[in-house]
C-alpha cells in the first residue's frame, strides 16, 4: 500500500453541534508515502457539506511543503466556530506526519 492513515485532534469550542457528540475534532487524511500529499481528508464536523467542504480544502496539499499553506486555506475559506479547532487539528496531524516520515 502507498498511503498511511494519520489523525490529528483539537478540542471543540463551546456551543457547536458537534460538540454534544464528540469532545473533539478530529481530521483524518490518507497520505501518499512517498510525496506526502493528501488524497483523502475527513473530519468530525457535525454536517456532511462541512465534512465534504474541509476534504476539498485539504486534498491535493503536500505535507512535504508543510502545513502553513492547508493551514491558511483553512482560514480564508472556512468560516465556522470550529475554525481554530481545524487548525489545531491540522497542526496535530502534522506532528503524527512528522513522527511518521522520521521512522
Amino acid at each position: 500500500m502507498n498511503t498511511v492513515f494519520i489523525a490529528g485532534h483539537a478540542r471543540l469550542p463551546s456551543g457547536m453541534a458537534a460538540k454534544s457528540i464528540y469532545e473533539t475534532l478530529t481530521i483524518t487524511a490518507e497520505i501518499d508515502k512517498k510525496y506526502g500529499v493528501i488524497v483523502t481528508a475527513g473530519c468530525t464536523l457535525a454536517t456532511l457539506h462541512g465534512r465534504e467542504f474541509v476534504q476539498q480544502l485539504l486534498r491535493g496539499h503536500s505535507l512535504q511543503d508543510g502545513i502553513d499553506e492547508p493551514v491558511q486555506v483553512v482560514k480564508e475559506h472556512y468560516l465556522g466556530k470550529a475554525g481554530n479547532a481545524l487548525e489545531s487539528a491540522l497542526k496535530d496531524l502534522y506532528k503524527q506526519y512528522e513522527e511518521f516520515v522520521k521512522k
